[in-house]
């Protein structure tokens, strides 16, 4: 993608991310002066800037992170982030768990947030009706919304996962460097991109102590929103439907646009394509790029049941600065996706790879 070249057009500016996770810590070196804790609705502002696994921290990082102190830079460091934290299968406290919200209220007061852009690095196997009336709330509200397909492929072959396959929700699924699917990559008609998911560097845990080779769809998600924040900066007249639908023109791809792949739907986005081309045709402003999708598919039925984090496991610790293949600072990487060039992530001050999603239905 090209991030330095992206940079001198849009890094982001102007654009806010809501990030409903795990909650962001706003004093790491990276996230400083970049969350908006005052933009959270009052009724949402429990916890929102006391990240209980670090989980939601890194996927703020990997959008809107400014790199500053060794850092990771994210793909928009010009963005800010408006974090929610809610419940999520990692937060075990059970008193903090009375205290957090679930998503539906998280991503209603996302909706009613200033942020063009609602980031969900997390993925539950049933639907439930109270987050698809939130979803729907924030589609009235004109805001884009990103969710991770989920890391259970290997587990559980096309499982559909939620909030992903919601009508009004892109699925992200995760890719390796070469732009093949990583295995753990959720598929499925719900698919609607793809973004680069392994190898991503991300916190070992709440102490903010050190980085540790991670990745997944929630990696993968994050950057994704980071490609629509870039887009929306430098044409910020335009709508989610029309954002959306020149990241699905742009996405780099082998097969014919409409038989998207339950692997990568539309392929793996390139938002530098957009970005080059100043008179791009952004298309109807009023009209869904995945309504022929959105007529619905057969889902579990609906269950109570907190979401889990769309991250893979995390590997060994990653030292800031220090080169640990893959997901190090000191080695430049280009990912090479069908004879495309894919994104860039910064961690402290070296360069790695990066990508990105496609959707369906539910």
């Amino acid at each position: 993608m090209q991030a330095s070249e992206m940079w001198k057009t849009s890094t982001g500016s102007g654009v806010k991310v809501a990030v409903v996770d795990t909650g962001v810590n706003a004093d790491t070196s990276s996230m400083k002066g970049q969350v908006l804790d005052q933009d959270v609705p009052q009724a949402a502002r429990y916890g929102a800037t006391k990240d209980y696994d670090g989980h939601g921290t890194t996927m703020a990082e990997l959008i809107a992170g400014t790199g500053q102190g060794g850092g990771l830079k994210g793909l928009a460091p010009g963005a800010k982030i408006i974090p929610l934290r809610v419940v999520l299968s990692s937060l075990k406290d059970p008193a903090e768990r009375n205290l957090t919200q679930k998503a539906p209220a998280a991503i209603r007061a996302a909706a009613d947030s200033d942020a063009k852009i609602i980031n969900m690095s997390f993925a539950a196997p049933a639907k439930d009706q109270a987050t698809e009336d939130a979803i729907k709330y924030a589609v009235s509200k004109g805001k884009l919304m990103f969710a991770g397909a989920g890391n259970d492929e290997e587990k559980h072959d096309d499982f559909v996962t939620f909030p992903a396959a919601f009508p009004g929700v892109v699925g992200v699924a995760a890719a390796d460097k070469t732009g093949t699917v990583a295995k753990y990559s959720q598929s499925g008609d719900f698919i609607d991109l793809a973004s680069p998911g392994l190898d991503v560097p991300g916190w070992c845990d709440a102490t903010f102590q050190q980085y540790c080779n991670s990745g997944g769809t929630s990696a993968a998600t994050a950057i994704a929103s980071a490609s629509a924040a870039l887009i929306w900066s430098a044409h910020p007249t335009w709508t989610a439907d029309q954002v959306l639908r020149t990241m699905i023109d742009t996405a780099g791809r082998s097969w014919d646009k409409n038989t998207p792949s339950k692997y990568l739907g539309y392929g793996l986005i390139r938002p530098r394509l957009v970005l080059e081309k100043a008179d791009i045709n952004p298309g109807p402003a009023d009209v869904d790029p995945l309504a022929q999708e959105n007529g619905g598919s057969s889902a579990p039925p609906a269950t109570p049941a907190a979401p889990s984090p769309s991250s893979a496991p995390k590997g060994e610790a990653i030292a800031k600065g220090e080169n640990k293949g893959n997901g190090g600072g000191g080695n430049t990487q280009l990912l090479a996706v069908g004879g495309v060039l894919a994104g860039l992530v910064v961690i402290g001050g070296g360069v790695f790879a990066v990508l990105r999603t496609r959707r369906r239905g539910a």
